[in-house]
């Protein structure tokens, strides 16, 4: 066994974008650093399985079905020819780019990279099983960055090449005439887009009330609209059976006001959640505190009960996004290198990259009437935009701001159309400067432009608006 020590150092377990942000800006910081990693490849879930091939395929997704919109107005293409293993293989490129990028970085930093599993010894050393030899690793500091992994139902026959998660889903097996996908958040809607771009028949059951039960009801009436001739979408239903037989996957339902259905399927997608990727750590041996979700508790400076113990990403809990994970490392860096730096933002947003797109950041409307907010809020519609007619996305769009009546200050917005994820960051940014209303209506924006709907609903709520009738 292979023994690495260090007076100043720290380990990163976990490679994806919280670790190997952790990785790097330690090294930036002169601390030798280590980053461990299961899999060969560096990136985690979000690069190799998740993110990225998932906004590969929606790019092809929401092109098809641009392209098809067009027929509206005289403009028609041949139905499209789809080549799965041609696609696949784009798609895998743009994996492998970007794993080129992290290792040469890696190396360019002088990050140790170490393919294997860890496990904690005590609570400055760790073993590391690789498949050619073992490594103990004693160290000053260490950041756990293992994310997390799909949820599994009990009764789910997940043996089956039939039954996919959202890992086999994006390698596209093949193209099911039929595609059931359980669960009604973002990594089921979005996995819905992708397959109905592509021919698929989609059904949709979750157990909530609502599909993304935290977005307010105002807006999921519009996506529900703009989906309705694309999806089934089927809510407070239950799965009594799941079963393989001869042609493909037999699914017994039981819908609320409905009553029970048995369907046949091609494939059926399970994505209902992610729980943190601990297991393998076995980190009992240290006694690191988790809560009863087994998330790893974490102060504002990453740091869990143990000394020297940090964890970031995922493993901290909701909500589980990446950007989450990679502004928490580069605090847990700085914090190990002596900076008196927190992890403390006012909003994380939050993005369903569907057809139309859902971006939300701050208080929702929801959260304003639980917390006993007194609140305004100020709607405008993209039937009232330019830029939004134009570009033949006015149906399905809205931009909503949430502000404070007591301060007139933004606290939470939702947007739903095109590119919503990308005018969520005003926003986003907006909030953490403490804008109110009058900083977002008198900053001038170009015209005409989606972005320009934020000032605009920032009008709405002063009553200075002259696009819409006052």
């Amino acid at each position: 066994m292979k023994s690495i020590k260090s007076n100043k150092s720290v380990v990163v377990v976990g490679a994806g974008p919280a670790g190997y942000t952790a990785a790097f800006r330690c090294a930036d910081l002169g601390i030798k650093t280590i980053l461990i990693e299961r899999y060969s490849n560096l990136g985690g879930v979000c690069l190799n399985v998740g993110c990225i091939p998932s906004k590969s395929l929606l790019y092809v997704s929401k092109t098809i079905s641009q392209s098809k919109a067009l027929s509206e107005y005289g403009i028609t293409f041949s139905l499209p020819i789809i080549n799965i293993k041609k696609l696949v293989n784009w798609k895998n490129q743009n994996i492998k780019k970007l794993n080129f990028a992290l290792s040469h970085m890696a190396k360019k930093r002088g990050v140790k990279v170490i393919t294997g599993i860890a496990k904690f010894v005590s609570n400055n050393e760790l073993i590391v099983h690789s498949e050619k030899e073992d490594h103990k690793i004693n160290f000053n500091n260490v950041i756990i960055a293992t994310g997390s992994q799909s949820v599994k139902l009990p009764f789910i026959p997940y043996e089956n090449k039939r039954i996919w998660t959202s890992t086999e889903a994006l390698s596209i097996p093949f193209l099911p005439k039929n595609l059931l996908i359980i669960g009604g958040g973002i990594i089921g809607l979005e996995m819905a887009t992708i397959y109905y771009s592509l021919g698929s028949k989609i059904d949709i059951t979750d157990n909530h009330n609502q599909i993304l039960s935290t977005v307010d009801t105002d807006v999921i009436k519009i996506f529900l609209k703009s989906i309705k001739n694309k999806f089934n979408i089927m809510l407070e239903t239950n799965i009594l059976d799941i079963k393989e037989v001869e042609n493909g996957i037999s699914v017994t339902i039981d819908q609320k006001g409905i009553g029970k259905k048995t369907t046949i399927y091609d494939a059926v997608l399970v994505a209902v959640g992610r729980l943190p990727a601990t297991d393998v750590l076995e980190i009992e041996k240290v006694g690191i505190e988790i809560d009863n979700k087994g998330y790893i508790k974490v102060d504002n400076q990453l740091k869990t009960n143990i000394e020297g113990i940090y964890a970031v990403g995922d493993v901290t809990g909701q909500p589980m996004l990446a950007h989450k994970g990679i502004h928490q490392a580069k605090i847990a860096a700085e914090v190990i290198a002596e900076k008196k730096h927190f992890f403390d933002p006012q909003v994380i947003p939050n993005v369903a990259y569907t057809e139309p797109e859902i971006a939300w950041t701050g208080i929702t409307e929801k959260n304003a009437k639980q917390l006993n907010i007194n609140y305004k809020v100020a709607l405008f519609p993209w039937s009232a935009s330019g830029r939004a007619i134009a570009s033949d996305c006015a149906s399905s769009g809205l931009t909503k701001l949430i502000f404070n009546k007591d301060t007139k200050r933004l606290i939470g917005g939702v947007i739903i159309g095109r590119n919503a994820g990308e005018l969520l960051s005003e926003i986003s940014l907006a909030i953490e400067m403490g804008c109110d209303a009058q900083d977002l209506s008198l900053t001038i924006h170009a015209h005409p432009t989606l972005s320009e709907t934020i000032p605009l609903a920032a009008e709405v709520y002063e009553g200075t608006i002259t696009d819409l009738m006052n």
